[in-house]
């Protein structure tokens, strides 16, 4: 194969890693998730380039954690470095797992002939996500129940930001949606994560935006009860 051919078909199918990365980095990237693994001097010769050169953005990406490098025995002299990515680097390729859950709720609603079979699991999910998280929110203040909730969601990809507007309400900003592509389908998921924070905080919780709706977050206004 060679330096062209070897690029060109590398090219797209990788999320950018940064601003400043460009694009033989993402090449590199993809070479090792089609490979496996490999040396600097084996990615070098497909890519056409020299050794230093992508031995420059191994270890950028080690550095970053998208790579971890093992020395392997050689016959004779230094022992070669192989390297392979870790899970981290797996957000940098494309992933259709809502295309698999929406697939599975569509079947879920029509063997149950219509009869809410996707509502539900929406709601069967509600109560094993209050029985998984409850404990961590026993003998806890709202204050301290707000930041474990963020904490819970953080820990779920939904890049939480808390926001106190007074000493007894708080603005709970959610910037990203892991099942956005599911809820603008299914509204229900919306409203079981709204249940499940007021179940959580046991106080009123009302949402003020939304992602799933055209919003550029989802908000969630917090508040102390009298």
């Amino acid at each position: 194969m060679t330096a062209r051919s070897s690029r060109e078909r590398l090219s797209g199918d990788v999320r950018p890693i940064g601003r400043h990365d460009g694009p033989t980095r993402q090449t590199v990237l993809k070479l090792l998730k089609i490979r496996g693994s490999a040396t600097a001097g084996e990615l070098a010769r497909e890519l056409g380039l020299t050794e230093m050169a992508v031995r420059r953005h191994l270890t950028a990406l080690e550095r970053d954690g998208y790579a971890v490098s093992r020395p392997v025995r050689q016959p004779m002299g230094r022992p070669a470095y192989v390297y392979e990515l870790t899970e981290e680097a797996e957000q940098f390729f494309p992933k259709n797992y809502h295309l698999l859950a929406l697939d599975i709720l569509e079947l879920l609603d029509r063997e149950a002939g219509g009869e809410g079979a996707a509502e539900r699991m929406f709601e069967a999910r509600r109560n094993m996500l209050y029985n998984r998280h409850a404990g961590r929110m026993a003998g806890k203040t709202l204050s301290e129940r707000v930041s474990e909730l963020a904490a819970i969601q953080n820990d779920g990809g939904y890049m939480v930001e808390v926001e106190s507007a007074s000493g007894r309400e708080y603005l709970l900003h959610e910037y990203n949606c892991p099942i956005a592509r599911i809820a603008e389908r299914y509204e229900q998921a919306c409203e079981c994560e709204l249940a499940l924070f007021r179940d959580l905080l046991e106080t009123d919780v009302e949402r003020i935006e939304c992602l799933a709706k055209g919003g550029n977050r989802c908000t969630y206004r917090i508040s102390a009860r009298s």
